[in-house]
Order: C-alpha cells, then sequence, then structure tokens
C-alpha cells in the first residue's frame, strides 16, 4: 500500500504529537521515535481509524483518554508488549504499519486529521455489499440484454431477407418485449 501522506508531514505531525501529549506509556514515545528516524519505515505507517482491522497496528493512548495505554496487533495476535511490537517492526520492514493514535477530540485536531488516512481493512457492511450486488447484477442484465437485442435485429434482418414470416414475427415480439424492459 503506497500512502498518499508524504514522510515528511507524517514525521512532522508526530514529533508535533509528542511534544503536545503525554502518552501512558513511555515505551511508546520510544517506538514512536524509532518510526520517525528512518525514511523507509515511515514510508509504511498509516495513520488510520478502527486500526484494529488492520493486519499490523499499533493502538497507542495518551494520558487524556479512557483507553487501553497501548495494544500491537498483528493478524489475529494481540499483544500490550511495546518490545514485541518494536522487534517485529525492526524485523518485518517491509511490512505496513498502522497507527491508530486515542487523544481527546483527536477528529477534530487539524494536524492528525492532515496525516489520516482511509482504511482500506475496514468490513463493508452488510447492506452496502447488497447494494453493490443489487447494481452489478442491474449492469448485467443491462448488457445482456443489449447484446440479445443487437442478435435479435440482425435474426429479423435475415428472415427478411428470407422471407421467413414466422421466425421474423417471432424474433420481432421477443426484440419489442426486450425494449419495452428498458424504459
Amino acid at each position: 500500500m503506497n500512502s498518499s501522506i508524504p514522510v515528511m508531514e507524517k514525521r512532522d505531525f508526530l514529533k508535533w504529537f509528542l511534544d503536545e501529549y503525554q502518552l501512558k506509556r513511555r515505551e511508546c514515545a520510544w517506538l514512536l521515535n524509532y518510526l520517525m528516524s528512518d525514511d523507509s519505515l515511515m514510508e509504511r505507517v498509516h495513520f488510520v481509524e478502527q486500526a484494529e482491522h488492520c493486519p499490523k497496528a499499533l493502538l497507542i493512548s495518551t494520558s487524556d483518554v479512557d483507553k487501553v495505554p497501548f495494544a500491537f496487533h498483528k493478524k489475529q495476535h494481540v499483544t500490550m508488549d511495546a518490545e514485541k511490537a518494536f522487534h517485529d517492526i525492526r524485523l518485518n520492514r517491509h511490512e505496513n504499519v498502522f497507527v491508530q493514535l486515542y487523544f481527546t477530540d483527536r477528529l477534530s485536531v487539524p494536524q492528525y486529521v492532515a496525516v489520516l488516512e482511509e482504511n482500506p481493512y475496514l468490513p463493508a457492511n452488510e447492506e452496502e455489499i447488497n447494494l453493490r450486488s443489487l447494481l452489478a447484477e442491474m449492469v448485467m442484465d443491462q448488457s445482456l440484454r443489449h447484446y440479445r437485442k443487437e442478435w435479435l435485429k440482425q435474426k429479423i434482418d435475415e428472415s427478411l431477407k428470407n422471407k421467413d414470416e414466422q421466425s421474423f414475427n417471432q424474433y420481432v415480439k421477443e426484440y419489442e418485449q426486450l425494449r419495452a424492459l428498458d424504459v
């Protein structure tokens, strides 16, 4: 996943964040500083909401919110050990790291919103899935009707050339039924 947020912006945000907020655990500050120390790592850092849905996520809280101080999610495993997270990030530098920061009014803080990305791992809701399925089905039906109408036009022309009145009437009837569905 390529980030649309430049590394410099993410680094500037983290510096600002660490200056402005007190984290519940100091190991989290060390971890964020480690991420900032390497451009190739920062390219793979993505700030998202609902990071627990991501394959690899850091959830970090400031002291002013009632959230878990730190959690590291990797696939189906969760740990509160920042050292394990550090070693995993260090050993798997090619993997994206999704970061969710919990602090007061975070979604109204311009600096945070500026680096926030859409979470590609959020589960789609059932209604949206049904709607997309219905739209796909409608497009497919329309495409098949269009193809069938073009085929029928050819058959109508052929039956006229062959002076086959019975086939002509059959093809015209079907063609008109399909045209009625286009309205």
